[in-house]
């Protein structure tokens, strides 16, 4: 069963039903304005297409290069059907910026192709705060939202194949 929702850029968007889904999600303490209003628009997503608020496990990491071990634990350690890492990184003087975004992108790709359950790319990286804010609730929608509508897609993708 599918559920229509309407994602902050105005546009309708199906997506399957939550119903007895369990979904983790993992949120880097760096950048906390941002990250929270990330996590908002993913539980409201989820709490909306029918996940039960008892169903959705919420656990914090230091920054966003550890939400690739905080994902591994919610996958290897819960029931959760689809894992979300929600996190944001914003350029600075140094390079850090490009080790940051590239060991979590690294991460997170290879726990998708090591385990049978999704983990939802969730993390912001920007150039300002100004951008940040404009993808966490603002002019350019919610982040949090768009990787809740991908956790249940991946999910209903899984059923299909019965993975």
């Amino acid at each position: 069963m599918s559920t229509l929702l309407e994602k902050s850029r105005g546009q309708d968007v199906s997506i399957p039903s939550g119903k007895d889904k369990v979904v983790g999600i993992v949120v880097s303490e760096w950048n906390t304005p941002i990250t929270e209003a990330l996590l908002k628009g993913a539980t409201d997503t989820l709490l909306a297409a029918g996940v039960k608020e008892d169903d959705i496990i919420i656990e914090y990491v230091p920054g966003t290069v550890e939400l690739t071990f905080g994902a591994k634990v919610l996958v290897e350690q819960t029931l959760a059907h689809a894992v979300i890492t929600l996190g944001c990184v914003i350029q600075g003087d140094t390079r850090h910026f490009d080790y940051v975004c590239d060991s979590v992108t690294q991460g997170i790709t290879k726990l998708n192709l090591q385990y049978d359950t999704p983990v939802i790319f969730g993390v912001l990286t920007t150039d300002n705060m100004e951008q940040a804010q404009a993808r966490a609730g603002g002019s350019h929608g919610n982040k949090g939202e768009d990787c809740a509508i991908a956790a249940l897609k991946m999910i209903a993708l899984q059923e299909k194949y019965n993975i």
